[in-house]
């Protein structure tokens, strides 16, 4: 058993596909703690024994979290180390451990990240949309009203957009986001990633939508969908200035017309004398 200075929970990130790409510090880690905390222990117990990892494993996912985390954190205070992984990936990104997590912090006990794989960040590194500012929006609803709201809700944002998207809604859920979002909107396919069969295409959402429909391969397997983010649209305080003002200086003095402006719009009134003069002078 671990000592009391040495108990603390690792999040760590496991292959989504490639076993090469598990990190040496990940393995290290997996070796040396008392306990492995996974969300499917048949699935782990292969990543395990393929490493020849013997430690010791319990199920922790959505289904009962609830009831594992108290026991966890007591055996996290009587100076355990555990290990939390995912079947796939980083553990809490569209996974179970959030609650495990928020306890042991509560708990003062030591939340360790050991970084590796991640599905969304793989898709947007390779995307050829912006990275920059991006947001990620895990699985959206299942049902199609629910999912046609749910991405009206986003229609503007401005951001990349990241998803995960069933294999079983995959026709469906790019349908969905060409009508909400315009089928010209750029979107990238990322499936299967650092698999066989891995398969990324960017293409406007509506080609998106008829190449899946024409390939029954591309229904299958891990997806994550990633969408252009909306264009900037004019603040409506400009759209309305550059419909009033125009009239405006037409019909009264510069300073007038500047003064009006700023009182039905809000905009700095110095500054919209200046743009008055200007309209003025094409005049």
């Amino acid at each position: 058993m671990s000592t009391d200075n040495s108990a603390a929970l690792f999040l760590v990130a496991t292959p989504i596909g490639n076993l090469g790409d598990i990190s040496f510090r990940a393995l290290e880690t997996l070796k040396s703690v008392d306990l492995v905390a996974a969300e499917d222990t048949r699935h782990s117990k292969r990543l395990l024994q393929h490493f020849g990892i013997r430690t010791r494993m319990v199920a922790c996912h959505e289904h009962n979290e609830d009831q594992q985390t108290p026991v966890l954190i007591e055996s996290m205070r009587n100076g355990q180390s555990i290990a939390l992984i995912s079947d796939a990936g980083t553990p809490l990104v569209s996974d179970p451990g959030y609650r495990l997590v928020q306890a042991a912090l509560s708990e003062n006990i030591r939340v360790i990240p050991v970084p590796g794989p991640c599905a969304a960040i793989a898709a947007l590194s390779v995307s050829g949309l912006p990275t920059d500012r991006f947001v990620f929006e895990g699985f959206p609803p299942a049902k199609q009203g629910a999912r046609q709201n749910y991405l009206r809700a986003l229609r503007l944002e401005q951001r990349t957009l990241v998803f995960y998207v069933s294999c079983h809604r995959i026709l469906d859920t790019l349908n969905d986001m060409a009508t909400v979002f315009g089928g010209q909107r750029q979107a990238v396919l990322a499936r299967e990633l650092t698999k066989t069969f891995e398969t990324i295409r960017k293409a406007p959402l509506n080609e998106l939508a008829e190449w899946v429909e024409n390939d029954p391969d591309q229904h299958k397997g891990e997806m994550v969908v990633l969408v252009e983010g909306a264009r900037p649209q004019a603040d409506d305080s400009t759209l309305q200035l550059n419909e009033l003002l125009p009239v405006l200086v037409d019909e009264l003095p510069v300073k007038q017309a500047a003064l009006i402006a700023s009182r039905l719009t809000g905009l700095n009134r110095n500054e919209l004398y200046r743009q008055a003069l200007k309209l003025k002078e094409k005049v």
